[in-house]
């Protein structure tokens, strides 16, 4: 295993040697009952202090990675620790892995480093940008992104949409996923939205009351379709559905006679005083999670680790 030291580093010599065959050990670059070099060969090697070496020796034997065997050395122990991985450890594993697989694939330790340099002075993304064709359904589904998350967001439709990238997650929908991917440039990463089912909100009206008149109302023309089928499939009768599209004028008219409003999210906020609205929303909760998780990634202060 190549072992290298930054002594002007942040980090101590001691933790950079522990991390090191840590990462080895993940890494599978040292193999179990491998024998490390000795306090004195490594401290000569590389003009180290015999009590460093020998301090993170004993760190990483009682952290159960190596092993003493008497009058014979240092060894990497048959089997690795038995315990939950830290965030900090699961990063670990990760870093080794990805060493271990470079080495596997003739990649080179100095150019390897150069990339890993390369992006990580990128400048993280600081915002969400939705791809999405359809003006009306961008607009409801840049709403509930910002509901959920903290990060701006932004739109944009196919065109123009490689020039809007930088410094963003872009997201998609999964039926917008192939017309998206080839307008952007190659190996782009997209995170795919997913739509949500069928929504707890109407559990309430199940089995759906006879007469009951509702109402459905969007700016988006297949909301109106999709609410329409849905409500008819769970037992509501057609002609008990009083369909408005909020882009026509006159469109609350009628609303306020009806029990209730399947809406999306934006026209939630518009409709006549007295409506009960009952606001559809289109992302899963798995996607709200998902993009939560983003957040937190190019977010999380270094001290949680």
């Amino acid at each position: 295993m190549q072992l290298w030291f930054a002594r002007r580093s942040e980090v101590s010599i001691r933790e950079q040697l522990v991390t090191q065959v840590i990462l080895g050990i993940l890494g599978d670059d040292l193999a179990p009952g491998q024998r490390l070099p000795s306090t004195r060969e490594l401290a000569r090697r590389f003009d180290l202090h015999p009590n460093t070496v020998s301090s993170g020796y004993r760190q990483l034997a009682r952290e159960r990675w190596v092993e003493y065997r008497r009058g014979s050395g240092v060894f990497v122990r048959r089997n690795r620790p038995e315990m939950p991985l830290s965030s900090a450890l699961a990063l670990d594993q990760m870093i080794g892995s990805l060493f271990g697989s470079a080495r596997k694939q003739g990649i080179s330790l100095p150019v390897l480093r150069s990339r890993l340099r390369q992006w990580l002075e990128l400048q993280p993304p600081d915002h969400f940008l939705l791809i999405e064709p359809d003006a009306e359904l961008r607009v409801i589904v840049a709403a509930e992104i910002r509901q959920a998350v903290s990060l701006t967001v932004s739109t944009c439709g196919l065109e123009g949409c490689a020039e809007a990238l930088e410094g963003s997650i872009p997201v998609v929908l999964p039926n917008r996923l192939a017309a998206v991917q080839p307008a952007l440039p190659e190996g782009t990463e997209l995170l795919t939205l997913r739509f949500r089912s069928v929504p707890s909100s109407l559990g309430e009206w199940l089995p759906a009351p006879s007469g009951a008149l509702v109402g459905i109302a969007s700016r988006w023309t297949h909301f109106l379709t999709l609410a329409r089928t849905m409500l008819c499939a769970a037992g509501f009768h057609p002609d008990c559905l009083v369909l408005r599209d909020a882009r026509e004028p006159n469109w609350q008219r009628g609303l306020k006679q009806t029990a209730a409003v399947v809406c999306d999210s934006i026209v939630a906020r518009e409709l006549p005083t007295g409506c009960r609205a009952i606001p559809f929303v289109l992302l899963a909760e798995s996607s709200i999670d998902e993009l939560r998780r983003y957040v937190e990634f190019v977010s999380k202060p270094l001290e949680s680790l």
